[in-house]
């Protein structure tokens, strides 16, 4: 592995197609979570440099855990509280606020670390922009060294990875107990007090539609569906109730408005996910990639209930991200 921007890079020469891929990986974090210290050594003699252009919780420190974990140094720089400001514009006249090009602090970077994990949002203005995904481009452009997506502008793949880690440990330990050899998963949108970036929800679908899972289906309000790219060869309704019926797995997420770039329509809080609505699916277990807005996005009844898996998901990042960095570390 090179980089990890988006699920295409998980391709392996040896490996028939994306989903087998996929799983490969998955039994790599799921080998770590038993036993994390099987390559202590290596990263040794290894840096990392975490940067971040916008705040993290579970993202930082999962990702300096499972760094340590494979011997490597971990470094993390908050370019947004102690950074010069950047510019990442080519040809750029910078007589504004931006202090230092991408040009001229990449490439140093480059030289302190041998491998990058960039953690950028975007901004929900300018969608062309943000579709370019110019900042974490220009990193990988002029790094010189392996990038890592710790998110972007569209895309959170290590989130996506994990969620999948978490949905194969789930059915490996209930497979006894279940029915189905294929699961079937629901992406439902959740309100929310702001607009939302679109990043979790692109990548868990794009992850998803690789992955192929035995039935897919995103539900959402009108005038919230997102970029076809990511969604295409999901099964896509307005009716929270009819995508919610024997779903397996449900992902719980808000997002804004795609076409009319960056915007909420609507904050119903008849979308936000109850026990009452949780009857109407097999028992399905409950996901999200945190943080949350309880009573919002999610009721404490399916937070603190049975059904809630956001603990054991959010536990998984560590793996997901150990695998990644192992990848990329046996490919230098």
């Amino acid at each position: 592995m090179k980089q990890f921007i988006s699920v295409h890079d998980v391709l392996t020469p040896s490996s028939e197609g994306l989903s087998e891929a996929i799983n490969n990986l998955i039994e790599k974090a799921l080998a770590y979570k038993l036993n994390p210290f099987a390559d202590k050594a290596l990263g040794t003699g290894k840096r990392m440099g975490l940067i971040f252009l916008n705040p993290s919780l579970r993202t930082r420190l999962s990702t300096q855990v499972a760094a340590s974990n494979l011997g490597m140094e971990a470094i993390i720089f908050n370019v947004d509280k102690e950074g010069w400001a950047l510019e990442f514009e080519e040809g750029a006249i910078m007589s504004g606020n931006t202090v230092e090009h991408i040009k001229d602090a990449a490439p140093i970077l480059g030289k302190y670390f041998d491998l990058l994990a960039i953690r950028t949002f975007p901004s929900l203005k300018n969608k062309e922009e943000d579709c370019s995904e110019l900042y974490i481009n220009q990193f990988i452009k002029y790094a010189g060294v392996p990038v890592v997506s710790l998110e972007s502008a569209t895309r959170h793949p290590l989130q996506s990875l994990t969620d999948i880690i978490t949905i194969q440990e789930y059915l490996k330990t209930q497979q006894l107990h279940h029915k189905k050899q294929k699961p079937k998963i629901v992406l439902t949108w959740a309100p929310h007090v702001k607009p939302l970036p679109h990043c979790v929800a692109n990548s868990f679908a794009e992850w998803m539609n690789a992955w192929g899972v035995g039935e897919f289906v995103i539900t959402h309000p009108q005038d919230y569906e997102l970029d076809e790219k990511f969604t295409k060869g999901a099964t896509i309704t307005y009716n929270q109730d009819e995508a919610l019926k024997n779903a397996d797995f449900i992902y719980v997420k808000n997002w804004s408005t795609y076409t009319d770039y960056g915007k909420m329509y609507e904050n119903d809080p008849e979308w936000m996910l109850t026990n009452e609505k949780l009857a109407l699916t097999n028992n399905a277990k409950v996901m999200h990639c945190l943080p949350v807005r309880r009573n919002v996005e999610l009721s404490d009844e399916i937070l603190d209930g049975p059904n809630s898996i956001v603990t054991q998901e959010a536990g998984n990042r560590v793996w997901a991200a150990q695998a990644v960095l192992s990848e990329i570390l046996n490919a230098k």
